[in-house]
């Protein structure tokens, strides 16, 4: 079982912790040296188990906001999947009829006809102004 020495408020403490566990001791011990220097900077220096008291229940205090805050984005996340399991029981919509107009096959013979028509109409016109001219 390795021994670590971690300091917490400028004191340094010798602990065991188990093989492997080290960096997250370590972690800790950051986390509750931060609290120890916010106490050390406002108050100045207090007895060690003072300080570690009062830094151990500030981290106490903020893990308490955290597991609340997960408590409520556990919730959210609850409805969330209520809501989308709702959303994948609900039967598809049924499929929306559209109409698209069909050109009946003899408007564009009598299209072409007309064109013709036309051309030979203008062809016509041209001839007969040309004559008079």
């Amino acid at each position: 079982m390795p021994e670590i020495t971690i300091h917490i408020g400028g004191r340094g403490f010798e602990v065991s912790c188990q093989l492997g566990e080290e960096s997250y001791l370590h972690s800790a011990a950051k986390m509750l040296d931060d609290e120890a220097q916010v106490l050390s900077d406002q108050i100045g220096r207090m007895p060690e188990a003072r300080m570690l008291l009062m830094a151990g229940l500030m981290l106490a205090d903020k893990t308490a906001a955290v597991e609340d805050r997960i408590k409520e984005v556990e919730a959210t996340l609850a409805e969330r999947d209520a809501e989308l399991e709702a959303l994948k029981n609900t039967p598809a919509p049924e499929p929306e009829r559209i109409e698209v107009p069909v050109v009946p096959p003899q408007v564009p013979e009598t299209l072409a006809e007309l064109a013709a028509q036309a051309e030979s109409l203008a062809l016509q016109l041209e001839e007969k102004i040309a004559a008079d001219a």
